[in-house]
Order: C-alpha cells, then sequence, then structure tokens
C-alpha cells in the first residue's frame, strides 16, 4: 500500500483512536484541542513521508508524534496547570513525565467512555451521530455532511453546539454506574441503529460511503459486546440486526447503480457468513429475559434472509410485528405490518388495514397502496403510485416507483 492509500486508511483507523484517548485525558471541555492534535499528527505525517518515505511501523510512528504533541501542549498549557499536573503529582511524585497510554486496552476503553459521553440525552440524535461519526469513526467533516445530504457550515454548526452542550453539562467520559448503565445504554444503542441507517437508508449517492456508515455502527456495537459491562442482550439483538441487514447491500443496487426491490435481488450476492453471523447474535440475545425492538427487529431480518415466499414465514413477520407495534410503534412499522398481513392473509385484508394508516405525506404509504391494488385494481394502483412519485425525495426511490408504473402501463 503506498502513501496515498495508506494515509486515508490511517486516518480512518487510527484518528479516532488517538482523538479518544486525548478526549479522556483532556476532559470533555477539550475536545477540539484533542481533535486538533489528531489532525496535526497526520498532516506532518503527509509532509514528512512524501519526503522520508514510509516508516517501517507507521501506526507506531503516528502514536509517538501524537504522545508528543500532547505533551508538548500539555507541558505549556493551562489544561497542565490546572488538570493533569495534579494527578500526575498524585501518582508519579517524582517524575514530571506525562503518561498518554495508547494501548490497546486504554483505546478501547476511552473509545466506548467516549460513545457514552457522546450520546448524552442533553444532546439531539442528529447531534450525536455526528459527533460519533467525527470523534469515534474518524470521519471528515466533508463526508459528515455527505451523510446527512447538508453543506459543512451546517455540520460545523451543529458540532460546536454538541459540544458546547456537553461541556455545559459537565459530562465525564466514563462509564456510567451499574444503576444507570442500562438506561444510558438504550441510547447508546438507539445512536448506533440511527448512525446504521443512515447507512442503510442513506439518500446519499455515495455507495461507499453508505457501506462505510455501516461499516463503522457495526464496529461500535461490537466494542459493546466485547465489554463486560455493555454485553447486554439489546446489544447482541441490535448486532444481528445489522449482521442480517448489512448482508444483503451487495444486492441493494445494480450495475447502474439502481436500487434493486427485495423480491427482485440475487440471493447468491447475499453474504452468507454475516447471515450466519447474525444468526450467532441473535442466539446471543436470548439469554435472560429481555425483549428489545431489536431483538423483534432482528428475528424480522432474519426471516427475510429466507427467499422463499412460505405461509409460515410471513405469518411469523406478521406476528413479530404485532408485537414490535405494541412496544415501539412508529408508522414505518405499521406499513412493513400491513404488506406482511397482504403475505400472509392477502391483499384484500391488508388493503382494509392499510387505508386506516392514512398516512398521506409518506410517499412508502402510497407506494404500498399501489402495490396492494396491484392486479386487483390496476388504474387505482396507478393513482397510488402517481402520488407517490410526486413525494417521494430521492432519485432510487422515484425510479422504482416510475418502474412500476410504466410496467402496469404496459401490461
Amino acid at each position: 500500500m503506498d502513501e496515498q492509500e495508506l494515509l486515508p486508511h490511517l486516518f480512518r483507523t487510527e484518528f479516532r483512536k488517538i482523538t479518544a484517548v486525548l478526549c479522556k485525558l483532556f476532559s470533555i471541555d477539550h475536545i477540539e484541542i484533542a481533535e486538533d492534535i489528531a489532525s496535526d499528527t497526520f498532516l506532518l505525517a503527509f509532509e514528512t513521508w512524501a519526503y522520508k518515505g514510509i516508516p517501517a511501523n507507521p501506526t507506531a510512528w503516528l502514536y509517538t508524534v501524537a504522545k508528543n504533541k500532547a505533551r508538548n501542549y500539555l507541558n505549556r498549557g493551562h489544561i497542565f496547570t490546572d488538570k493533569v499536573a495534579i494527578q500526575v503529582k498524585q501518582t508519579t511524585p517524582e517524575s514530571h513525565e506525562i503518561e498518554i497510554d495508547l494501548s490497546d486496552k486504554n483505546i478501547k476503553d476511552s473509545q466506548l467512555q467516549m460513545l457514552f459521553a457522546i450520546c448524552h440525552p442533553s444532546i439531539p440524535a442528529e447531534a450525536q451521530i455526528g459527533l460519533s461519526l467525527r470523534i469515534l469513526c474518524g470521519f471528515g467533516i466533508d463526508e459528515i455532511a455527505n451523510a446527512f445530504l447538508t453543506n459543512k457550515e451546517t455540520i460545523n454548526k451543529r458540532l460546536f453546539r454538541a459540544r458546547e452542550k456537553l461541556r455545559t453539562e459537565k459530562v465525564q467520559i466514563e462509564f456510567p454506574g451499574e444503576a444507570e448503565i442500562n438506561n444510558r445504554l438504550d441510547t447508546v444503542l438507539q445512536t448506533l441503529y440511527l448512525l446504521f441507517s443512515e447507512g442503510y437508508y442513506s439518500e446519499s449517492d455515495d455507495a461507499i460511503l453508505r457501506k462505510d456508515l455501516c461499516l463503522e455502527a457495526m464496529r461500535l456495537n461490537y466494542m459493546l459486546i466485547e465489554n463486560e459491562q455493555t454485553n447486554r442482550p439489546a446489544a447482541a439483538a441490535l448486532l444481528s440486526l445489522m449482521c442480517f441487514h448489512s448482508s444483503r447491500l451487495e444486492a441493494r443496487q445494480d450495475e447502474n447503480g439502481e436500487m434493486v426491490l427485495y423480491q427482485d435481488q440475487d440471493e447468491t450476492l447475499w453474504n452468507r457468513e454475516l447471515i450466519e453471523k447474525g444468526i450467532y447474535y441473535l442466539n446471543q440475545a436470548a439469554k435472560g429475559s429481555e425483549l428489545s425492538r431489536y431483538h423483534l427487529e432482528a428475528s424480522i431480518a432474519y426471516w427475510h434472509t429466507i427467499k422463499a415466499d412460505t405461509h409460515e414465514k410471513w405469518e411469523s413477520i406478521l406476528q413479530l410485528y404485532n408485537r414490535l407495534l405494541q412496544i415501539a410503534y412508529s408508522p414505518v412499522a405499521a406499513l412493513n405490518r400491513t404488506f406482511a398481513l397482504s403475505k400472509a392473509n392477502g391483499k384484500q385484508e391488508a388493503i382494509i388495514e392499510a387505508e386506516k394508516l392514512n398516512l398521506s405525506s409518506n410517499h412508502f404509504y402510497f407506494t404500498l397502496l399501489g402495490e396492494l391494488y396491484t392486479d386487483i385494481d390496476d388504474q387505482k394502483a396507478i393513482q397510488h403510485l402517481q402520488q407517490a412519485l410526486l413525494l417521494a425525495k430521492t432519485l432510487a426511490d422515484k425510479q422504482v416507483i416510475q418502474r412500476k408504473i410504466d410496467s402496469l402501463k404496459n401490461a
């Protein structure tokens, strides 16, 4: 791997580690300083490696530079005087050397503790995702703006407000106490769920970015599973859900980049290894008495890894949606439940249930009605699909709807 490929790769994998460790050292008050030191480290690598070549151990080189930059800053700054010096004096009274621990264990602990700090209930979900992408995933501002379909200025303002809120709330970079960890873990899992969804259902045209978002959500979720304090059934269930969904990523787009609907996907493109991992984590999630929305959604996703259109499959999915709507109602789940109803009990019954929802501003609602009326009243189906086309926001959705309209008109 040459320098042009290596540096971006290392930035994605090591920036987040350096930043998390330094954030923990400096405290939440100085997140920007930690990010600046990490960024300066990579800037020096870019400038130095271009002339002197790539060092024998590039990661160790980055860690050494980051440590030296952090020590220099601490030694001359008020952070050292006011905070770190006291700790150093207490722990190593004979030494003025500042220990910056970039061991694997401290990196993992720091990232997890930073994840809990970022997912503080005082800041909105989109800001939690943005900070997670920046600090814990090593995404640049341009990439985050692309993921959210907005501009750099908006993202910078959003991250600035989030950092300020964390400061005013005096959020600590640490694991919550045992009594609080379940409540805080719920927020963390919700953030990872939304982060994964940003990738899986993203409206961005950047396919690589979408996959990266999914992979980063899975990586952070796996860190929860690895840690004894956070290895809870809900975390395993969410990782199972992510594995099942990710198994179909390669089959969801054709060679032209257009969306391929589930029923039209090439099953040979599904990733069997990820499906097996999904089954494993779903079994792990079954330990204990907890039943979360992630258990139910993962179970629904499992049934979608079986392509056969059997009554058992759709009846099982229908019953899972019935339970999901009881504990975590959402319009999307209600729509999906209605589609499962049509497969299990027939379209006529599903139409009655669907029209009760009356989600008149949701293009998925009219897309579903178009599907349900197909072969029953094709003209009505076209009318619903045309309404869906007016409401659809993304090119991918519009292409799928238009293809359906064309096929009905040409039938």
